[in-house]
């Protein structure tokens, strides 16, 4: 990841306009801030969220709030709980998805 030539910001994501994602199960809003390519959100999962796809973007993930689960295509899992991140290249075969048994608020960078 490469971050574009931007200026100095500070974000109060309270004020970022929140947008509704619906999964497979359950849903994501997502409040997100875009400068050129790169994409940096403030992700809350519904109780019961599972995604409606496999994901091959890149991301770092931080789990602020809850408990997120991640599976890999290949069949690998990982629980993650408040603290906890995960880093993941747009390259390779780590396709992945995320579902949430009790709900999670997540910041990601991508």
């Amino acid at each position: 990841m490469k971050l574009p030539t931007s200026p100095f910001t500070v974000t109060d994501w309270s004020t970022v306009s929140p947008t509704a994602h619906a999964g497979e199960r359950g849903e994501a809003i997502w409040r997100t801030l875009t400068i050129g390519d790169l994409r940096v959100r403030m992700v809350e999962y519904s109780p019961g969220y599972l995604a409606d796809h496999w994901c091959d973007r890149g991301h770092v993930l931080y789990v602020l709030k809850g408990e997120l689960d991640s599976e890999l295509r290949d069949g690998r899992t990982f629980k993650l709980t408040a603290g906890m991140s995960y880093q993941v290249s747009d390259y390779g075969d780590a396709a992945h998805r995320s579902s949430t048994a009790t709900g999670a608020t997540l910041f990601i960078v991508d």
